[in-house]
Order: structure tokens, then sequence, then C-alpha cells
């Protein structure tokens, strides 16, 4: 299609869709508001009985805990014996739970000192009524009758509640246990025509009541999915809420009890809005078959396109994956020359970035600048190796060869058309500020911005790595080297974000990760064999080697030592290498490397899929160990 056609194509499309959108947002509007305000109604209605019940039965306890109270002390001032009001106790319980409610258990308390019982139950030696959180609430009510909060009885699996009082001496407490059965069957029918459920929960989350029986007595706030409902309950204001309660929207109605509970019901939307549901799908139907005529062939172009656009996409993803490796490739390959500076363009590339972040570059500008410091160091190539490692101080004409290596990476780097920042990057990002740089001596902002962000970071990971003269410097030196360089060696603006990044670095986390020491396992039955690997390493300072000659004695070793590195031979006098490979990996993530002797391919392949790092063949040759050991470590 020519371009006006397309316009004029989408503009009807776009309005029959306009059309017929709006007239089921009509519909929808029309029965949406009356649906919901009629749903709301019934539910708060409904709600609001069982709120009036709970109170009026709990209201209930208290009367019949008070009317008792009273007596008590009645008795009490006229020095009634304990087994006088025991006796009292026995005749009030038997008569409230025949006459009032069987659900009133029974009433039992502290009186002068002694625990008396209505129903006869005889406390164990080590009971301290005190102690008891009937006793405990009570005595925080300060006099006032309380509800105790809500417990699940262990033998009989019901919900129960203690009402409790203190006596006019602060002293005594009488309580009474109200069995919450009727509750759970009224909470039973707690729902709308059939749909939803309802249950009553206390402020620490326990189930007091619930449609699903089976529910009674648990503790919501131990549950992670209803923790969150529960918090919403706590907290909201408004009496109706929507939520998702597993996965599933829903609309919630709560209301309180005395203060202390909550009555809810839930309520799936899908049912809730059932008629709306109805009514969109007759709409939704009408505006398919209008609309499917006119987007049919729309749709059939636009998937075509979207799967040629999504293999473009991926083939792009892919070359980006393949572009981003081979660049880290490269850039370990040059940092690899000079074990001092090892990671050293990748730390550069990391604090590039950041700093471009915090410029406000684009994710794309952020991507080629990480790329640049990837690569600024690639130059090196070209010096000989005799430079690289010399350890005290090059002569002027070594110095010379050093200072050629942004030359060198420029034109390594110059025809990467698409992403002219490395190419750059690599050339000026030792320029200075103030023109006393190389190659070519520019300054200021004269300097191409990626090359002043690169030298900045290229100058910090410098301090903040080993070198062959000297060990890491102290954060406060490294400061005050950038605060010292602003103007003169560095950009001040880029300079100045550096010493934002170091100062929120207060635990100086921004420096190369590198213990001075590796601890290297070997675990082989054969003496000979690991004495010809530690006369390998014997002159490589960095690495320390630990021997064992069994897989028992190896993972002794493994449990007193952090070892970075497992050398496993898989034929062992009391294991098997994989065995005891499989039990390393169940405690430590180290890597392993196995020593074969058999060139069987299948052995090759099944250490390849236990995970492990690399093999060498038996026996084992020092520039090989050497290579292994250095790449992984």
């Amino acid at each position: 299609m020519h371009k006006k056609e397309n316009i004029s194509y989408i503009a009807t499309l776009l309005f029959t869709l306009t059309a017929l959108t709006s007239m089921v947002i009509y519909n929808i509007s029309s029965f949406y508001s009356n649906a919901v305000s009629n749903m709301d109604k019934m539910c708060e209605s409904s709600l609001a009985k069982e709120k009036e019940y709970l109170e009026e039965y709990l209201a209930k306890g208290l009367d019949v805990l008070q009317v008792t109270v009273i007596t008590i002390e009645y008795m009490m001032q006229k020095g009634a014996s304990s087994s006088e009001i025991e006796a009292f106790l026995v005749e009030q319980s038997e008569r409230y739970m025949a006459d009032i409610d069987e659900n009133f258990t029974g009433i039992y308390g502290l009186v002068n000192g002694d625990y008396i019982d209505g129903i006869g139950w005889v406390p164990e030696e080590d009971y301290v009524p005190k102690e008891r959180e009937w006793y405990i609430a009570a005595k925080k009510a300060s006099g006032k009758p309380t509800i105790v909060s809500p417990y699940l009885d262990a033998q009989t699996n019901t919900i129960m509640i203690s009402v409790s009082q203190m006596l006019y001496d602060n002293d005594s407490v009488i309580s009474i246990d109200i069995v919450l059965n009727q509750i759970q069957i009224i909470t039973q029918d707690i729902n709308i025509d059939g749909m939803g459920y309802g249950f009553i929960i206390d402020r620490e989350g326990l189930v007091v009541a619930h449609s699903d029986e089976s529910e009674k007595g648990k503790n919501y706030v131990k549950d992670a999915e209803m923790k969150k409902l529960i918090s919403k309950i706590y907290n909201e204001k408004e009496k109706k809420f929507r939520t998702k309660i597993y996965d599933e929207e829903c609309t919630v109605f709560v209301d309180t009890v005395m203060d202390d509970w909550f009555v809810t019901m839930i309520i799936s939307n899908s049912k809730l809005y059932h008629d709306i549901r109805t009514i969109l799908t007759y709409n939704i139907i009408l505006c398919v078959v209008v609309f499917a005529l006119t987007s049919f062939f729309c749709t059939v172009a636009f998937r075509k396109i979207r799967m040629h656009i999504k293999k473009v996409e991926e083939s792009q993803r892919k070359l980006e994956n393949m572009n981003e490796k081979m660049v880290t490739t490269i850039a370990r390959t040059i940092d690899a020359r000079d074990r001092y500076t090892n990671g050293h363009s990748q730390r550069v590339a990391k604090y590039a970035m950041e700093l471009a972040r915090r410029m406000g570059k684009t994710e794309n500008e952020q991507k080629e600048i990480y790329y640049a410091a990837l690569l600024h160091d690639v130059g090196k190539i070209h010096v000989p190796d005799a430079i690289i490692h010399k350890p005290s101080k090059l002569s002027e004409e070594e110095f010379a060869h050093i200072r050629l290596h942004p030359i060198s990476g420029y034109y390594i780097l110059k025809d990467i058309d698409e992403m002219d920042m490395i190419a750059r990057g690599s050339r000026w990002h030792h320029e200075r500020y103030d023109g006393n740089g190389y190659p070519n001596g520019l300054a200021g902002e004269g300097i191409p911005e990626v090359a002043r962000i690169i030298g900045v970071a290229d100058a910090y990971d410098a301090m903040t790595s080993n070198r062959s003269y000297r060990q890491i410097m102290p954060q406060e030196k490294v400061r005050e080297e950038i605060e010292n360089g602003k103007g003169t060696r560095f950009d001040p603006q880029i300079a100045d974000i550096m010493l934002e990044m170091i100062d929120e670095d207060v635990l100086y986390q921004m420096k190369q990760k590198c213990d001075t020491t590796k601890n290297i396992l070997i675990a082989d039955g054969d003496s000979q064999a690991t004495d010809i690997i530690e006369h390998i390493l014997q002159n490589e300072t960095e690495y320390i080697v630990h021997k064992s000659s069994s897989g028992k004695e190896a993972l002794q070793i493994l449990m007193k030592t952090p070892v970075e590195l497992v050398l496993l031979d898989i034929q062992l006098p009391d294991t098997d290498g994989f065995e005891l490979c499989r039990e390393i990996q169940k405690t430590w993530q180290i890597p392993i490397v196995f020593m074969i002797e058999d060139k069987n391919f299948d052995t090759i392949e099944r250490a390849a899929a236990m995970g492990i790092k690399d093999y060498l063949s038996k026996p084992v040759t020092p520039l090989t160990l050497l290579e292994v050991i250095r790449s992984i470590l």
C-alpha cells in the first residue's frame, strides 16, 4: 500500500473500533454503577446483622460475668470462705449452661489467693493462675470487664474466649469461658445468594470462625498470601476494598466488633459481577462480528510483519550478545597479559558506564561508553611482554612504547563506524585536561567526552588495583588524588561525579577484588602425581597447595580451609571421583577440575554434565596445568 492508503485504512479501522468501544463502555457504565451499588448495600447489610449478633452475644457474656462478680465481691466482704465461694461458682456454672447458654462452659478464677473452678477442674501442680492470659488481661483492664484473645482448644478443636474482671481487692479475678460454636454456625451462612464466604478474625490474625470450618483456628498472619489480605483488613479505613487473593480479583467487605474482631466477607469479582459479564459478553460478540471482517486482512498482514520483526530483533539480540562477548574476550585477553592488571578493563568499563549514567546519558550511550572502556587498552597488544611485565621503573625508551598504545588501539578500532566512540576513547584516554597528556596534547573540552570519562575511570582503577611496584592505595589517598587532579589531569565535572561515587562507597568495595593467595586442593591417591603438581606450582607464590590422598581427607580439608579450586582424580582409594564431586557440590560452590587417565570421551561428557570446570589428562604437563589454573582463578 502507498502511504496515503495506509493512513486511510488505519483511520477507518480506528474509527470503527472507537465507535464499538464507546458503545460497550456506555453499556458497562450503565449497569456497573447499579450492580455495584446494590451489591455493596446487600453485603454491608449482611455484615451489619452479623456484627449486631456478635456484639449482643458478647455483651450477654459480659453481663453474666458482672452479675457473678458483684455477688462474689459481696460474699468476700461478708467473709465467705473459699469453699462457700466455690460452691456458688459450681451452682452458677450449672445454671448458666442450663438456662442461659450451653456455650458458657464454666466460671473460675483466683479469689483470696486460691484458684477456684466452677466445673471442678483441678489444675496441675505447676499451674500459676497469675501467669495465665485471663488473669493478665483482667489486671491490665484495671477492674473493667475485658474479653481475652480467642484461642483454639486443642482437645475439642473449638474456638473459645474468656471474659475476665478484676475484683475490688485488685488481686482476685473472676473469668468465664465461652465456646464460640454459635458464632461459627452463623458465620457459615455469610454470603450473598450463595456467592462468597465469610470469616471472623481477631487482631492477632486468629480465625475465630469461618464459612469453611476447616479454616477455623488458623492464624492467617503466618500464611504468606493471607497475610497481605489481613494487613489490608487491619489498615483499610473503608469498609470495602478490592484486592487479589490467590491470583483472583475479589471484593472484601469488613466491619469491626467491639474494636477487637473483624467480620469479613469475600466475594470473587467474577461472581459478584456475573450479570455485567453476561452483558459484556453479548457486546463483545457483537463487536467481534462487526470488527472481524474489517480487521481480518490487517491481522494476517500484521502477524507476518510481526514475525519478521521478531526474527530481526532476535537476530539483532544475538548479534549484540555476540559482539559483547567478543569485546569482553578481547579485553580479557589484553588484561591477562599482566596478572597485576587482570580484570582492569572490565572494572574501568563498569566505572565509566556508571559515570555516564550519572551524567544523564541514554542507555545506548552508556553501552557504547562501556564498550569503549572495555577496549581502551587494546593497543597494548603491540607492547612487548618484557615491558608489560617489568616490575621496576620503565626507561624513557620503554615508556615511549607504552605511550604508543593509544595510537595502536585507535588504528585497530577506527573501522568500527557504528560506534566511533570506541576508537576515540582508545586514542585519547591518556590526554590531560590541562593539555599535558598524550598522544596529541589535547586540552579541556577539546578532548572527546568519552575519553575524558574513561580517563577518570582508568586513573581510579589504576590506584585501586595491585601493581608490581605497589599495593592498592588507601581510599583516602585515592580521593585526594582525584580531588587534586580536577582541572589539571581530569575534567572537573566528571571528577566530581567520581568523588560522589567514592563518598558513597563507605566500605571501599570499588577496588580490585583479589586475594594475595589462593588455596588449591589436590585430591589424588597417587602421591607421586600430587608431588609433581606441587613441584610445578612451587614457584607460583600466589597459590597454596593442599594435598589429600582420599575423599575423606579431601572433605576434612574443605571443612577447615577456604579452597578456591579442587584438582580431583576420578579414581580415589575410598571413593569414586564423581561421587566425591557430588558431595563437594552439595556444600561448596568451588570450581572442580578432573584429572583423567583414560581418554574415553564418555567420561569427559559425564564430567561436563556435572558442571566440572575443566579436565586435565594425566600425566599433567606444567604449561597446561598453569594455563587451566590461571584461566579459572
